[in-house]
């Protein structure tokens, strides 16, 4: 089945060459028609997007679909890092795994909606009741129909060793270890166009020891996945690592192996010149958090810098106990918005924005197949309408999607097939999901550890 998405009313696409659309085929993009022009290929259906923007489907880097179960947490509201952490680790304690499948499901459904076709998650809390958690969520994942990007984190360093997180929440590291290898054989799938890739991501340098880092990197290699933690997302963990380990955190880094091209880092935001040319050097990605890093008022990610020393940036919703929502097209608008704030209007523009969530969120999960509109790409592309009153007078279709705030996708294709539909996820009853979902939240609130 060939299918020509035909002449959108602006399309995101570097060549300037598929005016008249794109011809999709089974799961890839076979052709770009230019502007005025028809398709090389015979085609047996078209779909008429001349009301439509298009845009490569959004990818999620960093995400912790758990914490959707604690929005807007009374106990958590108005604190920094380190303290809205302890507020929360005794009752994420509770977490069993019904409420990590109904938690995964509802963050993928809510971010494909927002035009999301990648869903990347950091799941780092694993209780007793829930030991397989990412078991859980990749059967998650397939019931919602998105791509996975999951990463097998880690907690092992309790506060009676000088960590953050509470014993209850924390695994030894052989168990830590023999679960990481055990997920990556079973559900990593490094093949063109795959729907599941696992990746290992230690939490935090203040909740893991100096060993499991050396080791998780070392079994990564091994099995050729990539890398991925929190890093330098607050003074805090600076001040942190100094007491800890007697060196800043890039320096932390380097001495653990992971100073290196297969890793990406949730938020990066207090480097300095000297660690930013570094992690430039080595090619070392970086997901920004715009959302997380305002509520929390963590600081300022320094994207063009990082980006120009050589770093891969892209974008994360990051945790819905602190960004609250899972709108990756919102999030963009939220970069936007706040690398403005940092380096001007004339510096930061919506293409800049746009690029962090697609091409560059590919590159942090190291995938050259998606997040971009090209032949040979896979067939993920975010369909909008401008047809709200938020849009009207609009001049620049692609400009608006953000300085007027989309926030839901008219129809989102993943691997050539309609995933939403009139704003509508197919197959995905909302009403009951997110009945279960409640469920779960008042169950979780009333089970704090």
């Amino acid at each position: 089945m060939k299918i020509w998405l035909k002449n959108p009313l602006a399309i995101l696409e570097e060549t300037n060459s598929a005016g008249a659309g794109i011809v999709i085929q089974d799961n890839k993009i076979i052709e770009l028609v230019a502007s005025g022009q028809q398709p090389l290929t015979t085609v047996d259906q078209s779909f008429d997007a001349s009301e439509h923007v298009i845009l490569p489907g959004l990818i999620n880097t960093h995400h912790h679909f758990y914490q959707t179960l604690t929005r807007a947490f009374p106990d958590a509201l108005n604190k920094e890092l380190f303290a809205w952490l302890k507020s929360l680790y005794p009752v994420w304690a509770g977490l069993d795994g019904d409420m990590i499948h109904v938690s995964t499901r509802l963050a993928a459904t809510e971010l494909l909606l927002s035009g999301c076709t990648t869903a990347g998650d950091h799941h780092y809390v694993f209780p007793e009741a829930a030991r397989q958690a990412l078991d859980i969520q990749v059967d998650a994942l397939k019931q919602i129909g998105v791509r996975g990007a999951l990463t097998r984190g880690s907690m092992s360093l309790g506060e009676d060793q000088g960590g953050l997180p509470p014993r209850n929440t924390i695994q030894g590291e052989d168990a830590i270890l023999q679960d990481c290898e055990r997920v990556l054989d079973e559900f990593h799938d490094a093949a063109e166009g795959s729907m599941m890739t696992v990746a290992l991501a230690p939490c935090s340098p203040f909740s893991v020891s100096e060993e499991l880092m050396k080791n998780t990197a070392q079994l990564a290699r091994q099995k050729g996945v990539r890398l991925h933690t929190h890093l330098a997302e607050t003074h805090d963990e600076d001040d942190f690592c100094i007491k800890m380990f007697g060196v800043r955190p890039v320096d932390y880094l380097e001495r653990v192996g992971w100073l290196a091209d297969d890793v990406w880092l949730a938020h990066g935001i207090h480097f300095n010149d000297e660690e930013i040319s570094r992690l430039g050097q080595a090619g070392v990605a970086i997901t920004h958090c715009p959302s997380s890093n305002m509520v929390l008022g963590s600081g300022q990610c320094r994207t063009l810098e990082l980006e120009q020393a050589g770093c891969p940036v892209g974008l994360g919703v990051d945790g819905s106990a602190s960004a609250d929502c899972s709108n990756l097209i919102q999030e963009a608008r939220q970069a936007m918005l706040l690398q403005r704030l940092r380096y001007g209007s004339a510096a930061v523009t919506h293409f800049d924005a746009l690029r962090w969530a697609t091409k560059g969120s590919a590159a942090c999960l190291g995938r050259d197949d998606i997040g971009e509109i090209a032949v040979g790409k896979q067939a993920d592309l975010a369909l909008f309408k401008l047809d709200e009153l938020r849009f009207s007078g609009a001049g620049d279709p692609l400009a608006a999607l953000l300085l007027c705030g989309a926030h839901r996708a008219d129809r989102v294709m993943l691997a050539g097939e309609w995933k939403v539909i009139d704003a509508q996820a197919v197959d995905i009853d909302l009403q009951e999901l997110r009945h279960q979902h409640e469920e779960a939240r008042r169950k979780l609130a009333g089970k704090k550890i």
